[in-house]
């Protein structure tokens, strides 16, 4: 998967894609063998029908893979990438090493051009990074480089990142979507407000957005490695699930994505599309708000977590697809906890807890969530589940936007969400979600804060020993399904409908949409 860049590289992916293992079900039409005596056309437009559109476009801004994904690595590209392997490869740099426990210096191509003409060089890689970091810019996703204290140019075309203190996961988080470097002229134009036209070095340019409608990029014929297949994409924006895949079948579409669970059966017999299947990074799973009553009495979370039957929900309401999770990162992430215990359902003691809590005769709650029916029907079950308790929970759809700003500010009590881990390193996972610093749109939407778990995490991203690491992300982890914040749900699958022409598509195990390599028959 991916896109193959220029002579003696590797296959490009998503800068956090692995090759999908342990998904018996897989049915990956990346993969899929073509007639050898049919010849691909190259060429055409991909239209991909999506259930929501993407926040904005700066990938400074963005707090979503579903925003990202139609970006990232299509217009924006790092220094760094991962492989099919998981390794860390080169990307708009060509090499780098590590000078001391604090210094990184990237030697960088020196035939890479922004959509716009402008060269890139060091000073571009300065003011990306800069912009990030500014407190006036206010960028949600700075915390994601707090460990950065200077960008600093040597010549034009090696830069320095000299940190505040050592930090081992660094190409990890270059390699993210979040790295992206962006053209000094558009950064100029923009400033701190929200780009607009984003504008980088990949192989795809920015050509139209239409809010609430559909996205379109344009191939970008001075890309400096291998030309996309396609000249042209289309993200359109279709909320109802049966209209995306109809549009697949009356040839309006090529790809649908989420693929809802209930219409499966539906895609996988029919003579016209695929469904596409592949393991996630990431976990589904339900929130809460800690600083709002009353679920800022850990009590009454727990009696929430032991009165909920997950088996059932993961076969009735997701049909088997993703299995249960333990913990809020799939079992492919580096840092991942084996031997972490979900709570059991045990309806006495959750009744013991809530009357423990003040709460016998029950309460009244409010459960956020986007307008999926996947979650709309997990709400409606946790709904009718949590009565058991004497729990009055009202279910509170919402359009994906709206939903997120209003998690992100901390005005919920509960909510179902994902977090699909853009690394495949715990410490993606681990420090936006649960560190005190991350509250709010940075991840951490529980508003949670415990200061040893920032202690451990802060320790496991100095530490060069990957043994140690993993036992400070175990005690963590510990400590988080202890506090319980969360309740983990299910393991991510990816899953999309795709036509039967189409080659050459994937979905990375972050989430990230594969098309660089995209043909169409």
């Amino acid at each position: 998967m991916g896109l193959k860049r220029g002579a003696g590289k590797l296959f490009l992916v998503m800068i956090m894609a692995i090759i999908i293992t342990g998904c018996s079900s897989n049915n990956d039409v990346s993969t899929t063998e073509s007639d050898p005596n049919r010849a691909s056309n190259e060429g055409g437009t991909l239209v991909i029908a999506r259930l929501s559109d993407a926040e904005n476009l700066d990938q400074q801004f963005m707090s979503t893979i579903n925003a990202a994904s139609v970006t990232h690595h299509k217009i924006y590209e790092g220094l760094v990438q991962r492989d099919e392997n998981s390794e860390i490869q080169p990307m708009l740099a060509e090499n780098w090493k590590q000078i001391n426990d604090t210094t990184w210096e990237f030697k960088l191509r020196e035939d890479v051009k922004f959509h716009d003409g402008t060269p890139f060089n060091a000073d571009a890689v300065k003011k990306t990074f800069d912009r990030l970091l500014d407190p006036v810019v206010a960028s949600p996703r700075a915390v994601v480089f707090d460990m950065v204290k200077e960008v600093k140019p040597v010549d034009e075309f090696t830069v320095q990142f000299i940190l505040k203190e050592p930090f081992s996961p660094l190409l990890s988080i270059l390699a993210n979507h979040e790295g992206g470097i962006i053209s000094p002229k558009t950064i100029e134009k923009y400033g701190k407000k929200i780009i607009q036209e984003p504008n980088g070095t990949g192989p795809f340019a920015f050509d139209s957005w239409s809010p609430g409608q559909e996205i379109t990029l344009t191939k970008n014929d001075s890309y400096w490695g291998d030309e996309p297949k396609v000249d042209k994409v289309i993200f359109k924006v279709v909320p109802e699930d049966s209209t995306r895949i109809s549009m697949i079948e009356t040839g309006e579409a090529h790809i649908a994505e989420p693929l809802p669970v209930a219409v499966m059966d539906q895609v996988e017999s029919s003579p016209s599309m695929d469904v596409y299947r592949s393991e996630g990074y990431g976990t589904e799973y339900l929130g809460f708000n800690v600083n709002n009553e009353p679920f800022n009495d850990e009590r009454v979370r727990k009696a929430i977590a032991h009165a909920i039957e997950m088996d059932s929900i993961i076969k009735g309401v997701f049909n088997n697809v993703g299995v249960k999770a333990n913990s809020l990162m799939g079992s492919k992430v580096f840092g991942y906890n084996e031997d972490l215990e979900a709570y059991d359902y045990n309806l006495k003691e959750a009744k013991k807890l809530m009357a423990e809590a003040g709460y016998s005769k029950g309460l009244d709650a409010t459960i956020l969530t986007m307008d999926s029916k996947e979650r709309v029907n997990l709400a409606e079950v946790l709904q009718s589940q949590l009565k058991g308790i004497g729990i009055n929970l009202k279910v509170q759809v919402m359009e994906y936007g709206s939903f997120v700003e209003q998690v992100n500010k901390g005005q919920s009590e509960m909510f179902i969400i994902s977090w699909r881990n853009a690394t495949g390193d715990a410490d993606y996972n681990q420090y936006n979600l649960f560190h005190t610093e991350s509250q709010g749109a940075a991840g951490n939407t529980f508003f949670y804060s415990n200061q040893k778990v920032d202690r451990l995490i802060d320790a496991a991203r100095k530490e060069k020993e990957e043994g140690k690491r993993k036992e400070l992300y175990a005690e963590a982890q510990e400590i988080e399904m202890a506090d319980t914040p969360y309740i983990p749900v299910r393991v991510i699958e990816n899953v999309a409908a795709v036509a039967k022409e189409v080659k050459g598509f994937s979905i990375s195990p972050s989430g990230y949409l594969e098309i660089n390599d995209v043909t169409i028959k």
